[in-house]
């Protein structure tokens, strides 16, 4: 990920395709790291002795730094994880992903997103794992290709060929969004791929990828890529879910709900800071990972600002009616095979 740093939605889904392997392990292994500390009465506003010791809390990324993340580090830079009392490490995942390395209480807070979320959830036993926040208000996904394709629209996706990671998901949202402009999704030509470069996959033999509006499109304006953008949300309010979330494991909310909300008020602030600052909130990302294109993060971050907040009095909030309709959807188009509705989320945790 040298030259875009983020992620397309098939190297998102990589991180997370291993669950039905880990759920079990997950599930049995839960258990808050013993340097976390802090149950509820341990904060610094008590005056205690818990509070004269930072508590020490773990952040696992679902990918390299990129802006979806530079909450965290605002967060961390400004001392707000501080002003809470805890010290915060941000860490990058391993190849299990953050899902089942959170559940597994290795770390107590992580990056995902609603749509991997549902084969978590869904499987059995269950993944322990909650969504305790929004980092971004809508979802900013859709598929990316190369002008010159003249895929213009869902239907023009017929006779083309898309890099796919294979999951029932992603076909799903593709197939729903053609057939409401009348196009057959069984026209269309997926070729598994991990596309870590999307701009020079779409320069060779791929012609359409899932992406982040916020960072490949991005990337594709700050390059002068000339590209076609089909954005899911616009097609069906349905597929306006939460991406990315952050994600908390069950016992370690059990067992230490105010740290949980301190960690999510201090974060609060940070989002809120790249919010009405994107350009020092840029560079604060920039010094945490220089390795990042410096004008792809600045011009990345200006369009985030708009979308970690966007139309909430404050960052986090998770709508349960979107929620719902957005597993309730998955359910009847046969993405997971149990009804989820409302579950694997909480607002309980934010101010």
């Amino acid at each position: 990920m040298k030259e875009y740093g983020g992620m397309s939605f098939i190297d998102h889904v990589k991180w997370v395709s291993r669950f039905a392997g880990l759920t079990a392990l997950a599930v049995l292994t839960a258990a808050t790291l013993t340097s976390c500390g802090g149950g509820a009465g341990s904060g610094p506003e008590n005056g205690n002795a818990a509070a004269a010791k930072p508590t020490k809390v773990t952040v696992v990324l679902d990918w390299t730094p990129n802006t979806n993340h530079t909450g965290l580090y605002v967060a961390q830079a400004k001392g707000f994880y501080a002003d809470e009392g805890l010290d915060v490490e941000i860490m990058q995942p391993p190849e299990d992903g953050a899902n089942a390395l959170v559940a597994a209480g290795k770390a107590e807070f992580g990056i995902g997103f609603q749509d991997t979320m549902a084969s978590a959830l869904a499987a059995d036993p269950a993944l322990p794992i909650t969504a305790v926040a929004a980092v971004i208000q809508h979802n900013t996904s859709g598929l990316i290709s190369a002008k010159g394709k003249g895929i213009d629209s869902f239907k023009a996706l017929e006779g083309k060929n898309y890099a796919t990671w294979d999951t029932p998901l992603e076909k799903a949202v593709i197939g729903a969004c053609m057939a409401a402009e009348g196009g057959d999704v069984t026209k269309v030509t997926f070729i598994p791929s991990t596309v870590t470069n999307v701009l020079t996959a779409l320069a060779a033999d791929i012609d359409t990828v899932w992406v982040y509006e916020g960072w490949d499109v991005v990337a594709a304006q700050v390059e002068g890529f000339e590209y076609n953008y089909l954005d899911f949300a616009k097609t069906s309010p349905v597929l306006d879910y939460y991406t990315p979330v952050i994600i908390s494991g069950d016992k370690f909310l059990s067992d230490s709900p105010d740290v949980a909300k301190r960690f999510l008020r201090a974060t609060g602030k940070g989002y809120e800071y790249c919010a009405k600052n994107p350009g020092e909130a840029a560079d604060i990302l920039l010094a945490a990972a220089p390795e990042l294109d410096a004008a792809l993060v600045k011009a990345s971050q200006e369009f985030l600002a708009g979308q970690y907040v966007a139309e909430q009095e404050s960052w986090g909030y998770i709508d349960p009616a979107r929620w719902e309709a957005f597993y309730d959807w998955a359910y009847k188009n046969g993405v997971v095979a149990k009804e989820l509705g409302a579950s694997g989320f909480s607002n309980a945790y934010l101010d």
